[in-house]
């Protein structure tokens, strides 16, 4: 049947080529943004779950916020990479990632609240006192990180500042 000179080919590549990675997502702000996000939120959680974190309940919610927007912000990094996002075009990511970003800021002003207040200099273990200062550093760039990423998500969401006029149909054929 692939001989037939009338049949049309719907596939562009041959079959099991690799999904093509998008190079220009990971030069924007957006992508940029999303990869320090990963790599400074594992720095928090991996800073947090080398102490004694467990005695202490207020590294327990440090770590759940960094785990699992860590674990969230790897998805949506490779998924927008391998744009995945195209193939599920009915969801609306622009507002999906807006939501998610805003989440991720307010809960992490939290975790970094909590854990910079659960930092004292008194500690029994003194490496255990380093590491959650680190954390709580890392912890507030995230936060900054993910506030940054709510800006230029919302105004992806909303058409980087297109307005009505400009963003109407003028041909009435």
């Amino acid at each position: 049947m692939a001989g037939l000179p009338g049949l049309a080919r719907t596939r562009s590549g041959p079959p099991g080529a690799p999904a093509a990675l998008d190079g220009a997502f990971l030069c924007s702000p957006l992508g940029g943004l999303m990869g320090a996000q990963a790599v400074l939120g594992l720095l928090v959680w991996a800073l947090i779950a080398d102490t004694t974190y467990h005695l202490h309940a207020a590294y327990g919610w440090v770590m759940f916020v960094s785990i699992f927007f860590w674990i969230l912000t790897v998805l949506f990094f490779v998924a927008y990479l391998l744009q995945l996002q195209l193939k599920f075009y009915v969801i609306p990511w622009p507002l999906v990632l807006t939501i998610f970003n805003a989440v991720a800021t307010v809960l992490y002003i939290t975790a970094f609240v909590t854990c910079a207040a659960a930092v004292q200099p008194t500690s029994w273990r003194q490496w255990d006192y380093n590491r959650r200062a680190a954390a709580s550093f890392f912890a507030c760039l995230v936060m900054i990180a993910y506030g940054a990423s709510t800006f230029f998500s919302f105004r992806a969401w909303k058409g980087l500042g297109s307005n009505a006029a400009t963003s109407q149909v003028t041909d009435h054929a």
